[in-house]
């Protein structure tokens, strides 16, 4: 009983901090404040700890690892976004702008699990048997790390192509309203493309590319890893390595995806937007292939919940 207390508190601690640290990270996109930021940076480490103490204490009274159903999985998926968040601070890197994208992702995977969520499916229960296995460990987690990190990926380049929109449609507006020959506007426009590369926000789009590249290239490594321990468990559970079910296809979908996004990034050089439009149609797949399959009550891997 008093392990489901702690959890309940954790959780409602937790959701408050994530709430209050995305307005923080907003604020910050408005007004610079150093404050701010790292204000917002020590909410994520107290965060992170209230997660933690979420799926501890689910852990020790359900007696397995808190991985087995959507509320579980979600919650994890928060705790993950908050770790890529302060694992990214520790490393020194000047990222003031990253919790706006960490802090309400992992607000969001948050709210989803405790408020979205009915609390049938909040409840811990039994395994079943399919999933009394060590792969438990090995699969869920390596493929809810890969979303986590592959999700941060393209939400910086849907960031990247917003700026990069702003700044293009400037450009376009200042040298279509001046009264000027073709070369003249080409020069302008020349000018003008300059003068934003060595300012504040070429300088955010270089670190928006460079942030979903990293995280991108580790997130594919981990759906990788996830993938196949996820067919070695498959044939010991059902006899099959590959059967494809929904939540393989889509899997297998997500992984070519973004295989294309790190071949032309890495042998065709493209970078900035054209990476940034690949790895934004990421995003709609990652999510289909974790909730839409999941909640639409298809195959194997479903937890059922519309359906």
């Amino acid at each position: 009983m008093i392990f489901i207390t702690l959890e309940h508190i954790s959780a409602h601690v937790s959701f408050s901090l994530t709430f209050v640290i995305t307005l923080i990270y907003w604020g910050t996109l408005v007004y610079k404040s150093e404050e701010l930021s790292n204000s917002g940076g020590r909410g994520m480490i107290v965060t992170c700890i209230c997660i933690t103490g979420v799926l501890v204490a689910r852990s020790l009274y359900s007696g397995h690892l808190p991985l087995s159903n959507l509320y579980e999985s979600f919650m994890f998926l928060s705790w993950t976004s908050s770790m890529i968040h302060i694992v990214i601070e520790l490393r020194g890197q000047d990222a003031w702008w990253l919790g706006a994208i960490t802090a309400p992702s992992a607000m969001l995977t948050h709210g989803f699990a405790t408020l979205g969520l009915p609390d049938k499916m909040q409840q811990s229960a039994m395994l079943v048997p399919a999933l009394q296995s060590h792969w438990l460990m090995m699969h869920v987690s390596m493929i809810l790390l890969s979303y986590a990190t592959l999700l941060c990926g393209s939400l910086s380049s849907i960031a990247l192509l917003v700026i990069a929109s702003q700044i293009n449609q400037k450009i376009f507006l200042n040298v279509n309203n001046s009264f000027l020959h073709d070369q003249e506007k080409k020069e302008l426009k020349h000018t003008f493309y300059l003068s934003f590369r060595n300012y504040r926000k070429w300088v955010f789009i270089n670190q928006l590319d460079q942030l979903s590249y990293r995280a991108i290239g580790l997130g594919f490594s981990l759906l990788t890893i996830g993938i196949l321990s996820g067919a070695v468990w498959a044939n010991e559970a059902w006899g099959s390595y590959w059967s494809w079910d929904p939540k393989e296809t889509w899997a297998f979908i997500t992984w070519i995806l973004f295989a294309i996004y790190l071949h032309t990034r890495i042998n065709r050089g493209w970078k900035e937007e054209k990476s940034a439009i690949v790895a934004s149609l990421g995003f709609i797949l990652v999510w289909t292939c974790y909730l839409g399959v999941d909640l639409l009550g298809i195959g194997l891997h479903s937890y059922g919940w519309l359906l």
